[in-house]
């Protein structure tokens, strides 16, 4: 069976954590999509891990870990993420697309020059280079995987790269230009770098349904980070649904049997964007900031403080619809206990009218949150593994939104280890 499981807001809900759950008894997980500009923080028996690119499954002894043909494959970082998880102990069976384009440096560099640019306008953007990596890879001037191994076309390919690329570099950015020999040196460098993780991974991956084996596909970001779903155009560079592992992983499309769609128990974005539900006020953001997550709300990776909110019932409600969820994950409850009150956004006002529906960017530049406000149960929930343990309050405010967004939470996780989850039913 094949399962996906991907994020229903604007990412740092918490799939790393599932995944990781999920991935004990699976036999295969497959990142499908984005790149190193977002992490996913998992902690379990062999420690804490801040993964970016690789797949979450890495601490499961029996998994195969494949990065799909959709990633954005920064190899410099794959290898050095790697280091750092054997280091920990670990030896993952890791395979790489031969179809997997690779982000190069001067996707960084242009990524940076863009925001510089920019200026005020600029994206928020993390630097990694996804927005000029994904444009090239449309623009039919990327470099596959495979493409490593036959010099011939990779030079012709690296010129006609050079040509394109200095043009801006000197026209728009006025920057140093870019170095064929310097290129194909680098490309080079990779090749031994990546040689031996590289696999057919279609051919693999269709022989492993075929043996009926369980597969695990693992978004990045979430559903308002899609760029055609999402809060364009401050958005990644490539889809966040999970309909698109069929694409970024090789996937038939009628295989996805189930999508696991986590949500967070409050709201939080890094990056800029249309965010209703925020907390405007500083000392009121910072403390949920420092509750937040098993070590506050900061960017996996960049470190930088993440937008924090209450949660929003419509823009989740939308989130898992995109999904096509078959069910729903909340997470981090348990870094809500300390508040008296806790308030939930149930609709948006937009021109003297309360709408519950997620409109274009254009209509959410206008709206303001329309909030609901429950009370906290203002106790420790962690470590409590039934549901109806939980306070009263906790499971009330699980309910009220449970019934807004219209799909069934099947499980709460009170925690960020591995073992902390509840399963509802």
């Amino acid at each position: 069976m094949v399962r996906a499981i991907v994020g229903a807001n604007w990412g740092d809900e918490g799939k790393g954590k599932i995944t990781d759950m999920f991935a004990a008894d699976a036999d295969i997980v497959i990142r499908f999509q984005g790149g190193a500009n977002a992490g996913h923080t998992i902690i379990n028996k062999h420690g804490r891990f801040a993964l970016h690119l690789m797949p979450s499954g890495v601490c499961s002894e029996n998994t195969t870990n494949i990065i799909g043909n959709g990633v954005a494959l920064d190899i410099d970082k794959f290898i050095k993420e790697l280091d750092d998880i054997k280091k920990a102990g670990l030896n993952p069976k890791l395979l790489v697309s031969e179809r997997c384009q690779i982000l190069m440096p001067y996707h960084i560099m242009l990524d940076e020059y863009e925001e510089e640019r920019l200026g005020k306008a600029a994206f928020g953007s993390t630097k990694s280079g996804i927005a000029p990596f994904f444009s090239d890879k449309y623009a039919k001037i990327g470099i596959q995987v495979n493409e490593l191994f036959d010099e011939e076309t990779l030079k012709a390919k690296i010129k006609n790269i050079c040509t394109l690329k200095n043009l801006s570099l000197k026209y728009v950015y006025n920057k140093p230009l870019l170095d064929e020999d310097e290129l194909f040196g680098k490309c080079m460098e990779y090749r031994e770098k990546i040689k031996p993780f590289v696999c057919d991974t279609h051919t693999y991956i269709q022989n492993a349904i075929k043996e009926g084996k369980e597969i695990l596909l693992e978004g990045q970001l979430g559903t308002l980070k899609d760029p055609d779903f999402g809060i364009y155009p401050m958005v990644t560079s490539s889809s966040t649904l999970a309909g698109y592992g069929c694409v970024g992983a090789g996937i038939p499309a009628n295989q996805i049997k189930d999508i696991v769609v986590v949500t967070k128990a409050y709201s939080s974005a890094v990056g800029a964007g249309e965010f209703v539900s925020e907390i405007l006020d500083e000392k009121e953001a910072q403390e949920l900031r420092i509750h937040g997550g098993d070590k506050g709300e900061f960017g996996a990776t960049t470190g930088r403080p993440r937008r924090v909110g209450w949660f929003d019932c419509v823009a989740t409600r939308y989130g898992v619809e995109c999904q096509g969820a078959t069910r729903v994950v909340m997470t981090a409850l348990d870094c809500l206990s300390y508040l008296d009150e806790i308030k939930i956004c149930t609709g948006y006002e937009v021109d003297g009218e309360v709408i519950k529906h997620f409109p274009t960017t254009h209509i959410l530049k206008k709206c303001k949150p329309v909030f609901k406000t429950m009370k906290g149960w203002k106790c420790d929930i962690r470590g409590i593994r039934n549901y109806s343990d939980l306070p009263q309050e906790t499971r009330d405010y699980v309910e009220f939104i449970e019934k807004e967004i219209g799909f069934p939470i099947e499980m709460v996780s009170n925690g960020p280890e591995r073992e902390a989850i509840i399963f509802r039913n």
